[in-house]
């Protein structure tokens, strides 16, 4: 299937879509009701969806803009160009050229694989940064709170020898190690928060390279405690820690190999989703939730009101911590990745990507599910254009930059939607026409006013006499 042919089938299903809500919104109409899509358009879930949506197609669109501008300075012209608009729509699922040389789409088990697999650990960053968010707190502290996760999972998995543990209790071990630790060290920016008032940013960044440099020590191949754990092989040589299949631990695949043959996906990504359900549910749906949300929206308010604001905060940050903890043990327990323990001079990426994962899902537990698909996407997207075209797959960490500045737009693009926020031309032709016919009208009622007057006097007069 070529790229053309896949842009005709979206264009119809998009097309076939609008025609449905326009038919069924006629008929409802007719029949004096109210239809199920304009139901379903007066939650503010589906405007945060619709606003979330719209930022993205912008953000595309504008990629593919700036993709075009560029295929002059590319071998092969304007052909690149459209190749590189066709991979970023479609990237993962390129198959390769076919006898003619032009792009070939289809099922591409690997690539789709990847996409859940890098996935896996931005669901539960992105997570941590949109519930402490939703509490009124900025977790800037994901990337710490990450490495410490990454480095009490592996200890744990890679310490505990399976021939004395089954396999799977060493695994369960180890990620709720990496979650603890990650919460432990969540909470400290959180009691500086509660009880000192202390900005959780600052105390977040502080922590960040503190973690940094005290994994660093941890696994120094000449010093650390926990140095046995490092690979002495020649391609490694003591830069790398073993990978947890060292120690037989490994996340099961569960057949999602046979589905995505080729890619790195396990089940981690189903744990990474129920904790995201969870996570939803208890945020909508319990009495905590609503605390931990009152508190962010005011403070002061929710204390008056006898919510323990301080226990909140607390908790919150410790639990951001947590999830953020989650996603290094469920990369790092997969079995088929590697941890370079040198991390004193940079902080791991996936921390910070949590909070465009955040911003895109409009903080929706639920949303970050398809926003930290969509991001992957993107990340896989420029591999495949970096292998296929001229283009280096950097164009595509642009893009995804200028998707992630409109979904800052979203709240805005939210209100357009509501009817909160006019931006009409014609209405402001109306107004101004409504402000000179009642400008019109004025001396009409200030003469008629002065005529009563007039009559009132003249009544007065002849009382009097």
């Amino acid at each position: 299937m070529t790229g053309g042919l896949l842009f005709l089938i979206i264009i119809l299903i998009i097309a076939a879509s609008v025609v449905a809500i326009i038919y069924a919104n006629k008929k409802a109409k007719k029949l004096q009701t109210v239809s199920w899509f304009e139901k379903q358009w007066k939650k503010d879930s589906v405007k945060a969806t619709t606003s979330s949506f719209i930022s993205v197609f912008v953000g595309l669109l504008i990629g593919a803009i700036i993709l075009l501008a560029m295929c002059g300075s590319v071998d092969g012209g304007l052909k690149t160009g459209l190749e590189g608009v066709q991979l970023i729509f479609f990237g993962v699922f390129n198959i390769g050229r076919n006898a003619s040389g032009n792009l070939v789409f289809g099922w591409n088990g690997t690539s789709i694989g990847n996409v859940l697999f890098k996935a896996m650990p931005l669901i539960l960053t992105g997570l941590s940064v949109a519930l402490a968010f939703k509490t009124g707190l900025f977790n800037i502290g994901a990337p710490g709170q990450y490495l410490m996760g990454t480095a009490a999972s592996l200890i744990v998995a890679l310490s505990i020898p399976t021939t004395a543990v089954p396999a799977w209790i060493v695994w369960i071990l180890a990620f709720l190690s990496g979650m603890l630790a990650g919460a432990l060290w969540g909470a400290i920016p959180g009691l500086f928060k509660a009880f000192l008032n202390v900005n959780e940013v600052i105390s977040c960044i502080m922590t960040n390279w503190i973690a940094a440099n005290l994994v660093t020590a941890l696994f120094d191949n000449s010093t650390g405690p926990f140095k046995n754990l490092l690979d002495p092989s020649g391609t490694k040589n003591f830069a790398y820690v073993y990978k947890t299949t060292h120690n037989g631990v490994a996340t099961p695949s569960l057949g999602l190999d046979k589905i995505f043959p080729g890619s790195q996906v396990n089940a981690g990504i189903f744990v990474a989703i129920i904790i995201a359900i969870v996570v939803y549910i208890v945020l909508n749906k319990t009495t905590f939730g609503y605390e931990l949300k009152a508190c962010g929206a005011n403070r002061d308010a929710a204390k008056y009101a006898g919510i323990n604001e301080k226990r909140n905060i607390l908790l919150s940050m410790a639990i951001a911590g947590g999830l953020a903890g989650a996603g290094a043990a469920l990369y790092y327990l997969s079995g088929n990745t590697e941890f370079k323990w040198l991390t004193y001079q940079s902080l791991p990426a996936i921390g910070f990507n949590g909070i465009p994962v955040a911003l895109l899902a409009s903080n929706n537990p639920v949303g970050v599910i398809a926003s930290a698909i969509f991001l992957s996407y993107l990340d896989v997207a420029g591999m495949s254009l970096k292998y296929m075209t001229t283009y280096n797959e950097y164009i595509t960490s642009i893009i995804s930059a200028i998707i992630v500045y409109f979904s800052a737009f979203a709240l805005l693009i939210k209100m357009i939607l509501e009817g909160k926020i006019k931006i009409s031309f014609f209405q402001n032709k109306n107004i101004n026409k409504e402000v000179e016919i009642k400008n019109k009208e004025k001396p009409k009622e200030i003469n008629e006013s002065n005529n009563d007057s007039d009559e009132k006097n003249i009544a007065n007069k002849e009382a009097k006499e």
